[in-house]
């Protein structure tokens, strides 16, 4: 696949995996057993240029296009999925729609620290009664003075835990109206260290265990009205552009996952013997293997492809919908082959595809789950018909 690529993305891969391997590999397995974020890496990925990979070096980042975006998570994932998560959350559905619907003033404000990793951001969109149906949302931003005056309850924040400039989608003096359901929602960034902002317990989670998924709770508290994100009312507008960005990024982790559970599988059938021969001699693996590889393969494709397109200014929403569908569909199936070429020792932690395993699993649910997907690439599909 590499050499239909250009020679800066070839660099860009061999950069990252060269750091990956060095810094991350080595930690992976601690970070996920102890639910630990690794700020001692975090940092220097941040000095790297990974926590602003597409803003503008003027504005402290390293002024990337979407493939190379693209391929950084892919091969952080490839070692680390939480900490893949993180940086394509960071990346895609804050930085990205400050830089889009920011004022000249609010992208000098917070743009710059975000970039240089010395801040992070979250998206907080998901309520106990609102995710799939963004219309749902019942957090509520009252105009008082010079500020609002947000209540918002969100959960299964991701970077919630450590996240310092909070996208918050709300309602700005809801109305009783219920034709206002999906036009009155507005984003108000929420900074940590305000009054009356608070985090809850971290989430004890399956997989990504390294990242700080937690809830954020606004009780009561004073956002000024500058930090309204674009205009009132186009919340669901600033949410879909992020979310195209964001599942491009999650189908790029997914990638990277299955990348490694294809190696992994790969390696320990070379090693394995059984019958007298390595497994890999036997035609059942190689019908795995060969399964895995293509699945992956055809995954990358699709990836790289959604971002090409939007290099390029083109419509991707879509491909970007079936990017992230086929590469969390396929992370959920390679993970689980890669399991089965292990056996009983693909079920232990002594062995990384358990990990892959667990990892896989919830990128069928985080930035639109596949049902929800399936619903958007029919409807366009429906259109252009």
């Amino acid at each position: 696949m590499d050499m239909l690529l250009e020679e800066k993305h070839r660099a860009v891969r061999q950069s990252v995996r060269r750091f990956c391997e060095r810094e991350i590999k080595p930690i992976a397995a601690e970070i996920d057993q102890e639910a630990r974020f690794p700020w001692e890496v975090i940092e220097k990925m941040g000095r790297l240029g990974y926590f602003g990979i597409q803003v503008p070096e003027s504005l402290g980042g390293a002024n990337l296009d979407a493939v190379s975006y693209a391929i950084i998570v892919e091969e952080i994932a490839r070692v680390s999925g939480a900490i893949a998560l993180c940086v394509t959350v960071h990346n895609s559905v804050a930085v990205f729609p400050l830089l889009t619907f920011g004022t000249p003033d609010q992208i000098q404000k917070w743009v710059p620290p975000l970039a240089r990793g010395e801040k992070i951001g979250a998206f907080c969109l998901t309520e106990p009664n609102a995710g799939s149906d963004a219309g749902g949302i019942e957090a509520t931003a009252i105009a008082d003075g010079d500020t609002f005056k947000v209540n918002a309850n969100k959960v299964f924040v991701t970077n919630g835990g450590v996240a310092d400039t909070c996208l918050i989608f709300c309602r700005i003096n809801p109305s009783q109206d219920p034709s206002a359901a999906r036009t009155g929602i507005s984003v108000v960034v929420a900074e940590r260290g305000t009054p009356g902002f608070t985090t809850g317990d971290l989430e004890d989670l399956c997989g990504m265990r390294a990242n700080p998924v937690c809830s954020i709770r606004l009780s009561d508290c004073r956002v000024p009205k500058e930090n309204l994100l674009g205009k009132a009312g186009n919340g669901l507008k600033i949410g879909l552009a992020a979310l195209d960005t964001g599942r491009m990024g999650i189908a790029a982790q997914a990638l990277g996952i299955a990348q490694a559970a294809l190696e992994e599988g790969i390696r320990y059938a070379n090693q394995r013997h059984q019958f007298g021969v390595p497994i890999a001699r036997h035609a059942s693996i190689q019908n795995m293997i060969a399964d895995m590889a293509t699945q992956v393969d055809a995954a990358r494709l699709m990836v790289y492809r959604a971002a090409l397109l939007k290099d390029k200014k083109q419509p991707f929403s879509k491909a970007s919908a079936m990017a992230k569908l086929f590469a969390a569909e396929t992370a959920a199936k390679v993970t689980d082959l890669a399991v089965q070429i292990h056996g009983g020792y693909g079920y232990s932690k002594a062995y990384p595809v358990e990990r892959y395993y667990r990892d896989a699993r919830v990128t069928r649910i985080y930035e639109g789950t596949s049902e929800i997907h399936r619903m958007v690439i029919a409807k366009s599909v429906l259109q252009e018909g």
